[in-house]
């Protein structure tokens, strides 16, 4: 067994030149394959010698002392978490692992991504950050001509909106007007010049064009001008379209000004009361809240986001002491801005009007803060108070206090504002059981389970029907849901024998989990832990002999088994992280821990820190005693792990053949396709027999 030699079909894996194109602008959707060899910084490639220059001297010690006092305990350094609030330090640095761990809130990582986690930066920006502190030059590449004047164009309206910023806020403290006018202004609103300047506000002088003059003088481009909404064309001429107005900038996550909202002071039938930046290449409105930038860390100490709607609201929480809040500036919450703030927590309390309108703005969105698994809760202020006013009136003691008592479960409060609208109508009643029932059907996840079954036993008390009933409706609706979405899947993936009311196993699978509140992914992949050793084998043991006779690596054992190794894994992540080690080995190059660790894919590389930070992670139930090896690794036995683990996914394999193929011959219809089937299973089961009898036990019963 260990000495065969496998002939295996090694299908051609797409070369470097085809992920090129495939670079897109900060914040816009990532493409399913990234080029694993270079790093997307906004339209230009870093150089993989510029990102392992980085790598390798990276002290993860050294980057979270820069935030936290850390002191040595044992071989870890211990430290007071930053991302919550604590007394006694549950916060581990461990040098050796290269990763950090919280015990109090579990947020867990490396240097890279504690960087982009403490301080709010992409990855993008973490990596210049380090390059900075360690004085690394990057090397970059441009890309595609047109790519890189798109970039052109973003690094263009970025300068624009900063020199546009510094500019008002000088006309603010530093003209007549400004000081009349603009300075009057927020000191009727409370704010003091500390709150003004924190928040870079100011003022656009009412004339036509002075801040268009002093723009163009500058060099400034007109067409720029106009794309950021700063400076309008009026009767062929440029004119300030911000004149007179007060401005709120308005910050992306690393403090960038991507746009400003304008207030007119003056009473004004013909001009809108606030004027914000168009959208462009940098302002997406549906992806911003305003306020994140100063409210980031205050999130993620208290564990809690203050939704509130407007720029006046947040200012006025800040400077009394409330500062973990954002504002949605008036708009419908969208998906990427609940994605946003499930960035930083998972709950969200939404801080409304006590008015009709008020309640109606608040129930927006709600279904989908349910389906991004956000506990949301509902604080409706006391009628004709806004945040703003309230917490001038009261104070920031009794505003917390006012919250804290006064929160509402988001769900329960729709069915009870539903309930009195409907009455005694039998028609409505019979409308809101389906609703709210829709409604807990989004909560669907694994971890939302128990919030689930509370949410139905809280809701049919409340509605006085049976439990069961609500249980079975909610089921009904999570199986229609899963039904929708693989005919959607279907029609995607051409299959021209197959009828889009034909479901796969995967979505029969996941309609029986939806009965019994079993996730997916446990039903999917049972197996994942076997699937976790083999990266981890790859990872520290790839590069170690396998075969002195053959001068072969573990890495040549493992992708030169009898199956295409993607076939192996059941785990998406895991696929990706055997595809990417699979390229690099073909080009010659065996990448370290280190690689898939600091990865800029957030998703790949906190799965490569749980793996090497949970010592258990690689050992199934039983492993040690269905396998009969010491798993503790000495001086040759990785490669007793090495063959374990890779028999057991290949038995696996073979057992899902064996089944497939039984499956097959029940449904044949001549005796030759019979025959066959008869002919595939004895030497489906004379592998497993071998396979089996080389381990010296046996796995399958």
């Amino acid at each position: 067994m260990y000495g065969r030699v496998w002939t295996v079909r090694r299908p051609e894996m797409p070369s470097f030149i085809e992920y090129l194109p495939i670079v897109f602008a900060s914040g816009f959707p990532a493409p399913e394959k990234l080029p694993y060899v270079c790093s997307c910084i906004d339209q230009t490639v870093i150089s993989q010698q510029s990102i392992q220059q980085i790598l390798s001297r990276i002290d993860i010690v050294e980057i979270v002392g820069s935030f936290v006092k850390l002191k040595k305990r044992g071989a870890n350094y211990m430290g007071l978490c930053p991302f919550h609030n604590e007394k006694s330090p549950s916060f581990t640095v461990s040098p050796s692992k290269e990763i950090y761990k919280c015990f109090g809130c579990g947020k867990s990582g490396n240097a890279i991504s504690f960087v982009m986690e403490h301080e709010k930066y992409s990855y993008v920006e973490a990596i210049k950050w380090l390059a900075q502190k360690y004085q690394v030059e990057i090397e970059e590449t441009e890309v595609s001509p047109e790519l890189r004047q798109h970039q052109l164009m973003s690094d263009s309206l970025f300068i624009i909106n900063s020199f546009a910023r510094e500019y008002f806020t000088d006309t603010l403290f530093n003209s007549e007007e400004g000081q009349n006018v603009g300075v009057s202004y927020f000191e009727e609103r409370g704010f003091t010049e500390e709150t003004i300047r924190k928040f870079q506000l100011g003022y656009c002088l009412n004339t036509r064009d002075a801040f268009a003059q002093t723009a163009l003088a500058k060099g400034y481009n007109l067409e720029y001008l106009q794309k950021t909404g700063l400076v309008t064309i009026r009767n062929e001429q440029p004119a300030d379209n911000y004149r007179g107005r007060v401005i709120f900038p308005i910050h992306n996550q690393s403090g960038k000004i991507l746009g400003f909202g304008a207030r007119i002071l003056v009473k004004s039938d013909r001009a809108p009361k606030y004027i914000n930046s168009p959208e462009n290449e940098i302002y997406v409105k549906s992806r911003v809240l305003y306020g994140t930038y100063f409210a980031r860390h205050a999130i993620d100490k208290l564990n809690e986001c203050l939704l509130v709607e407007g720029y006046t609201d947040v200012i006025s929480l800040h400077q009394a002491g409330v500062e973990n809040v954002v504002a949605s500036s008036g708009t419908s919450l969208t998906q990427d801005q609940l994605r946003l703030i499930k960035k930083y927590t998972n709950n969200l309390t939404i801080i409304y009007d006590g008015d009709s309108a008020g309640i109606k703005a608040a129930l927006r969105g709600l279904d989908m803060a349910v389906e991004e698994s956000l506990n949301v809760k509902l604080v409706l202020l006391p009628d004709k108070e806004d945040p703003d006013s309230y917490v001038q009136r009261i104070g920031a003691a009794a505003f917390r206090t006012f919250i804290e008592e006064n929160k509402q479960d988001f769900v329960l409060f729709k069915l009870q504002l539903s309930m009195q609208e409907a009455g005694n109508d039998s028609n409505k009643k019979s409308q809101l059981v389906n609703e709210i029932a829709e409604t807990i059907s989004k909560i669907d996840k694994a971890e939302d389970f128990t919030r689930q079954q509370d949410y139905i036993r809280q809701c049919s008390q409340l509605l006085r029907i049976d439990e069961q009933g609500l249980v079975a409706l909610v089921n009904k609706f999570i199986r229609e849901r899963l039904v929708k979405r693989e005919q959607a899947n279907a029609r995607n993936t051409p299959a021209p024998s197959e009828q889009d009311d034909v479901l796969s196993e995967e979505a029969i699978a996941a309609m029986e989990a939806a009965e019994t509140g079993v996730s997916i992914a446990s039903l999917l992949n049972r197996d994942e832990k076997q699937e976790k050793e083999l990266v981890k084998i790859l990872l520290r043991f790839g590069d170690k002999p396998f075969s002195e006779e053959e001068n072969s690596t573990v890495a040549d054992y493992v992708f030169h088994l009898p199956y295409d190794f993607e076939s192996l894994a059941d785990s998406e992540m895991v696929k990706r992280i055997l595809r990417e080690y699979k390229q690099l080995y073909d080009e010659g190059s065996l990448p370290d821990k280190k690689w898939f660790l600091y990865h800029q894919d957030p998703d790949m590389s906190k799965y490569i820190a749980l793996i090497l930070e949970d010592k258990e992670a690689e050992l199934s139930t039983n492993w040690k005693e269905r396998f009969e090896i010491d798993t503790v690794y000495g001086d040759n036995a990785y490669l007793k792990d090495t063959i374990s683990t890779t028999n057991y996914l290949i038995l696996r394999k073979i057992k899902k053949l064996i089944t497939e193929n039984q499956d097959e011959a029940e449904r044949a219809t001549d005796m030759e396709q019979v025959m066959r089937c008869l002919e595939m299973q004895v030497h489906l089961k004379a592998l497993e027999k071998e396979l089996t009898q080389g381990l010296g036990t046996v796995i399958f019963k």
